[in-house]
């Protein structure tokens, strides 16, 4: 049984505020551990540690804080099957999901290494006679993070790398439900070479979020999970004085034209749908096929490829997903699929019966597919995160268009044509952060930035890219005199350029 403490001071130290909760293993269903939930002062232990180290991590040239950095990812690479074992068996993804999980992180890590680039200020000789103006960008202090249990690797390792490369400390808030590899990242990085102090992991549940959002040292905060939960930490964050970013649910729709390469469309469908168990913020939960006959096409294919999906345990290399991430996690799926047949939607595959033989206590549910979903369904409105897809029948393109513009979320999308003027009108029209052209899962690539639109983001920077190191920065301004023995006098007017 392992016993999941704090990562505080540059070492691991249990908990002391007498409450815990199990970490399961999501693919057979047994207690792996426990992890404690801290309290507000073991939270206040983590800041003054943070505090303390963050002005000497400031102080020293960006270029070797990044040395730091790429020590880390040496060191990722020498565990890197024991962190995806980890992974695989507190979340419940397969290992190759696993290993993709933390490879994605590691990509903003390398990007991270710019931060001698990304931190450099601006300059102007001479802005007025005499005076030099030039701006420089300086880290905010303590930061933190509140990362989510879908991505225990990628997410927590988007908002360390550029913070720290930028010279913050930083507090992280991982899910309770799969710590084991936040804690072995913040152990890697002090082998790296991070002074303690610099980085602290500290578990917990909605008291040390509480904590973390009314601690007047923590500067900014950054959040992935539900939409709900990122308004409220969005709300109280800023209320707080706090810079913050959140990001929230999705429904993520994939738009089919008649003239698709259905082939393509369907391997692209199962991949992004299914995947992680749809336990992703950028799966795509809604086909729309332009046309009848582009519906029916993509039916004919899709059916059996869903009932073909292999669903295994995490261990199994050749399964397509695993399980869901707990009881009540499977329970709320199986319940949305229950609420769609309620509402009339026509179910073509059905894996709510599903039990893996030798596992039967893990938490596992077959692919499930709906036909005929409408926009007034709350299968379609809400966000299921688990592995079913529902196809949504649109007339024509415009119809098809309006379906993730008018939806509540705004994460990702795709379009999958031929049709290079249909592309790039979806492109410029579609009020979605992030778009494919028959790239299903439209997540950029590290050095660009990574956020949605409407209910799916609150805050004005995304992660990733140039905008973390904007997010954890702030600009300042200087502008330059030196006497030079002319004597202007007093002024009393506003400075101009005149």
């Amino acid at each position: 049984m392992i016993e999941y403490g704090h990562f505080i001071g540059g070492k691991r130290v249990a908990g002391t505020s007498g409450r815990k909760q199990n970490v399961m293993q999501p693919m057979d269903g047994t207690v792996r551990g426990t992890v404690a939930l801290a309290s507000t002062q073991e939270l206040r232990a983590a800041v003054e540690n943070a505090k303390a180290a963050q002005p000497a991590w400031a102080a020293m040239n960006p270029q070797r804080r990044v040395r730091v950095l790429m020590k880390f990812l040496e060191l990722v690479q020498r565990d890197y099957e024991e962190l995806a074992d980890i992974l695989a068996r507190e979340h419940g993804k397969t290992i190759g999901d696993a290993r993709g999980d933390i490879q994605r992180g590691l990509e903003v890590v390398e990007v991270s290494i710019g931060a001698p680039h990304m931190m450099k200020g601006e300059f102007t000789d001479n802005a007025g006679s005499g005076i030099d103006t030039y701006s420089m960008r300086q880290p905010l202090g303590v930061v933190a993070g509140i990362t989510p249990f879908n991505f225990p690797a990628m997410i927590p390792l988007w908002k360390i790398g550029p913070a720290l490369a930028a010279g913050n400390a930083f507090i992280l808030k991982p899910s309770e439900r799969d710590p084991g590899v936040p804690l072995r990242i913040a152990e890697l990085f002090i082998e790296a070479g991070l002074p303690a102090g610099v980085l602290n992991v500290v578990n917990g549940d909605k008291e040390v979020v509480d904590a973390i959002l009314d601690d007047q040292d923590i500067k900014a905060v950054g959040f992935v999970g539900s939409t709900p939960i990122a308004q409220y930490i969005y709300a109280r964050g800023c209320a707080a004085g706090k810079r913050v970013q959140c990001f929230g649910g999705a429904k993520n729709h994939m738009i089919i034209m008649p003239d698709a390469d259905m082939d393509q469309t369907v391997d692209a469908l199962i991949g992004a749908g299914y995947g992680s168990a749809g336990e992703r913020c950028m799966a795509i939960s809604v086909a729309v096929p332009v046309g009848h006959e582009t519906a029916d096409r993509l039916m004919e294919k899709l059916i059996p490829r869903v009932e073909s999906l292999k669903v295994g345990p995490s261990t199994d290399a050749s399964a397509d997903f695993g399980p869901l991430v707990t009881k009540e996690a499977l329970e709320r799926v199986k319940g949305y699929v229950d609420l769609g047949v309620k509402e009339g939607a026509t179910l073509a595959v059905d894996g709510r019966g599903f039990k893996m033989q030798g596992y039967e206590d893990g938490f596992y549910m077959g692919g499930c597919l709906f036909d005929n979903v409408t926009a007034d369904m709350r299968i379609y409105k809400e966000e299921i995160f688990g592995p079913v897809l529902s196809v949504v029948r649109a007339k024509n393109y415009e119809e098809a268009l309006a379906l993730p513009n008018d939806h509540e979320y705004g994460n990702g999308v795709a379009i999958f044509t031929r049709d290079g003027d249909a592309a790039r009108d979806f492109a410029s029209r579609v009020q979605v952060g992030m778009v494919g052209i028959n790239v299903p899962i439209p997540v950029p690539i590290a050095y660009y930035t990574f956020g949605g639109w409407k209910a799916s983001g609150f805050g004005d920077l995304n992660q990733h890219g140039g905008d973390a190191f904007r997010f954890y920065t702030k600009t300042k301004t200087v502008t330059s005199r030196w006497p030079s023995g002319i004597k202007d006098g007093a002024e009393f007017v506003i400075p101009t350029m005149n």
